[in-house]
């Protein structure tokens, strides 16, 4: 997906999201920006429905929409003028797509960050957050991943986030744009892509299938409830002391694929069992098998911490 932006105009605050299918729940995002009066929305026709339409009235009719792409420099400047910070969202994301398709991921998630970094230094955009991946990590060197761990590019998408984060990076040093790199761990909730692992399992499972097929089950994932995300990304916005750094979003906690599996059965179908399909796995030296991430900074920074355990958001995200 390419879209990109959330805010509002100039005698509000005005903060606009880049934002498409890189799941930060979008209905979570907007609801936290129409509190603080913040509404505009850049973003494909596609991805404005399926999040839009599940707001409440009184929200959905305070958000300005403007249908563009990431990836055309002109629209994303457009849809940027007059606010005054960016939450950059906007990417490619499933991985194995990057392995067929890795032009693609260029231009969206590297030349599409550079557009929306042009922008911002040419309009004088207060605070711009560009929205990384745990992924750029590779597996874990060593735990808990602080923001000092070496990047990996274990995949084309992986490697494509990375040149974006180095962007933003340079940007900052050599402009002084006032760039956040937000990094989160693995976002799962509501509404989520259905390619996802979180929901890829819940949707069989309610399908009433008794055989989960899966890829491999031993690699594991720090994952954050999307409300926590969205709460991490508001407090970095809020927070001057987060300019020119690299911030994860994490919980501390691992949970392998099997054991996500097993607890996702447990609450919904414990006559099911797991069938691990060769297909669905990654190339071998492709394959991440551990992301446990530190969150220290951000928690210092900005008093940040998970308000959900990790059954709690599986108990919602299945609901």
């Amino acid at each position: 997906c390419h879209g990109v932006t959330y805010g509002d105009s100039p005698h509000q605050r005005g903060e606009p999201l880049s934002e498409a299918q890189r799941y930060v729940e979008k209905k979570e995002t907007l609801e936290r920006l129409y509190r603080r009066k913040q509404c505009v929305l850049l973003e494909e026709q596609a991805a404005v429905e399926n999040a839009i339409d599940t707001l409440p009235p009184e929200i959905r009719n305070e958000i300005d929409i403007f249908m563009g792409d990431v990836r055309d420099p002109n629209g994303v400047r457009t849809a940027m003028r007059g606010q005054e910070r960016v939450f950059h969202l906007a990417a490619l994301i499933a991985i194995p797509f990057s392995y067929h398709s890795p032009d693609s991921y260029v231009d969206t998630n590297i030349k599409g960050t550079l557009n929306v970094l042009n922008a911002a230094r040419e309009l004088g955009t207060q605070r711009v957050m560009v929205t990384s991946t745990s992924e750029v990590y590779g597996t874990a060197q060593y735990v808990p991943i602080d923001e000092h761990h070496p990047f990996q590019g274990q995949s084309p998408y992986s490697a494509t986030k990375i040149g974006a984060d180095r962007l933003a990076e340079s940007f900052y040093r050599s402009f002084d744009l006032p760039v956040t790199i937000v990094r989160p761990f693995n976002t799962y909730g509501p509404r989520q892509s259905g390619r996802a692992i979180i929901p890829t399992i819940i949707t069989q499972l309610l399908a009433g299938q008794t055989e989960i097929k899966l890829g491999s089950l031993t690699p594991t994932r720090d994952f954050n409830y999307v409300k926590d995300t969205a709460h991490g990304f508001m407090a970095i916005a809020d927070c001057d002391a987060a300019i020119g750094q690299e911030i994860n979003i994490a919980t501390g906690v691992e949970h392998s694929i099997g054991d996500l599996a097993n607890e996702l059965i447990a609450q919904i179908n414990p006559s099911a069992r797991i069938v691990c399909e060769a297909e669905r796995l990654r190339p071998e030296k492709s394959e991440v098998n551990r992301l446990l991430g530190d969150s220290t900074k951000l928690r210092e920074l900005t008093g940040w911490a998970p308000q959900y355990t990790f059954e709690q958001g599986l108990a919602a995200t299945i609901e």
